[in-house]
């Protein structure tokens, strides 16, 4: 089977690190790809919303399966571009349509799927121009902190957490009437804020069933201990000690069946990944939101725990096929720790020469390339967020302080990572 992979960061290269781990995979090609999923296939230069040069790459490579990475090109209706292009009609495209794709392309669309099946959530209320003054009423009626979402896709920086009534009152005004997220901020969702602690699910369904993944946890903040500006993410961690099995059946009756049995009776064309974000109010889980595609760098921490062979369980999806299919994991715990440019997530150089990346101390540890290309024989930094390290180990903290010492191998000018992702499941403190 020839596949192709749409996306260029952390992500793809840890799929495209598992694609070719399948004797099913024949050729891999990747649009655009990095300096990492280089190395496991074939990189070809076109952007992730090109589709007209996507169907020519597919044909001139006889693809015959499309895996979608990142959440534009799902947004823009990858999906039903191949499903309706005449002569590629047969290619599995694993990934939703785009009006399923609403369901993170708009906060306004995913909280009333949830409000339509059920599924709990937050108390919300969305808000447009023209309801300006009845949304600032609305802010001034709420207890803190107030959240603000913008409608659309914005970058993972439309969510902005409030702690006081002027606060929220200035940045509704500056995203609904000022403009400050664009065209994704022309809708405002105002909701409670949910207590608790985060954790992402993922799910990978046909439409009609589904699996479940191994779940993990996420660190967006900057700076040690959870401080500092949001970024697009500096680790991950999986599994977590307070997900139980009885916790997983929770989860699996209040939020996941209820969601999938939504994709059949909104008739919504759902074959792929589905995230869903959770806040665990003691055993009490409530959606803080939907992605439609695998977390970046949670897929770093994820995928290398499936046992399974990835491109049969695509396979799988796209045949309707998921009710056979059992998930195989590794029991091992998994830390994942990114390493950013200087300066991220605000301004950045790039070019930066990578070295050490030839340095393998341990065969437990895997480097995922995020933001990098290559440049003559060296390998230079293109983004914000530049590599990945994911290490096992018999628990978190000894999986993080692997990546870590993995991490003081490589190098570059300007390069920052956080030493304390997973610090709050160490096990001396979780005995305590």
């Amino acid at each position: 089977m020839n596949i192709l992979l749409i996306g260029s960061g952390g992500r793809e290269h840890t799929f495209a690190w598992k694609l070719t781990q399948s004797p099913i995979c024949n050729k891999l090609f990747i649009a655009p790809g990095n300096a990492g999923t280089a190395q496991c296939g074939t990189n070809l230069p076109i952007a992730v919303s090109d589709f007209d040069a996507m169907a020519a790459a597919c044909k001139e490579n006889s693809i015959d399966m499309i895996l979608v990475g990142p959440e534009e090109p799902l947004v823009k209706g990858i999906y039903d571009y191949f499903k309706n292009k005449k002569g590629l009609e047969h290619i599995q495209v694993i990934g939703p349509s785009k009006e399923a794709s609403q369901l993170e392309g708009s906060k306004a669309y995913a909280k009333a799927f949830m409000h339509r099946h059920n599924i709990p959530t937050a108390a919300y209320k969305e808000f447009t121009s023209d309801k300006y003054l009845e949304g600032v009423e609305y802010i001034k009626a709420q207890s803190l902190p107030i959240v603000l979402k913008a409608d659309g896709l914005a970058a993972g920086k439309g969510v902005l957490i409030c702690q006081s009534h002027l606060e929220a009152m200035a940045e509704f005004e500056l995203m609904l009437l000022r403009s400050k997220f664009g065209e994704a901020g022309k809708k405002v969702v105002i909701e409670e804020f949910l207590k608790g602690i985060e954790l992402s699910i993922f799910v990978l369904t046909d439409g009609e069933n589904y699996v479940l993944l191994p779940e993990a946890k996420d660190y967006k903040r900057a700076g040690e201990g959870d401080a500092g500006l949001n970024t697009g993410g500096m680790g991950a961690v999986s599994p977590l000690p307070f997900v139980t099995v009885q916790f997983l059946q929770i989860v699996k009756e209040k939020i996941i069946e209820p969601t999938i049995d939504g994709f059949k009776k909104d008739k919504l064309d759902y074959r792929g990944f589905v995230f869903i974000g959770l806040m665990n109010d003691n055993g009490d889980p409530k959606v803080i939101e939907y992605n439609c595609r695998m977390g970046d760098p949670e897929t770093e921490a994820v995928i290398p725990r499936i046992k399974n062979d990835l491109v049969e369980l695509l396979a799988a999806t796209s045949g309707k096929r998921l009710n056979e299919i059992k998930i195989e994991t590794d029991e091992r715990a998994v830390a994942t720790v990114v390493a950013v440019s200087g300066g991220y997530p605000g301004d950045y150089q790039k070019g930066k020469i990578i070295s050490g990346l030839d340095k393998t101390p341990f065969e437990n540890s895997i480097v995922f390339h995020s933001g990098t290309v290559k440049e003559g024989d060296e390998i230079v930094t293109n983004a914000g967020r530049v590599l990945a390290v994911t290490s096992f180990g018999d628990n978190i903290t000894e999986a993080a302080e692997q990546s870590n010492y993995m991490l003081e191998q490589l190098h570059f000018d300007g390069m920052y990572y956080r030493t304390d992702i997973g610090y709050e499941f160490n096990p001396q403190k979780f005995e305590e």
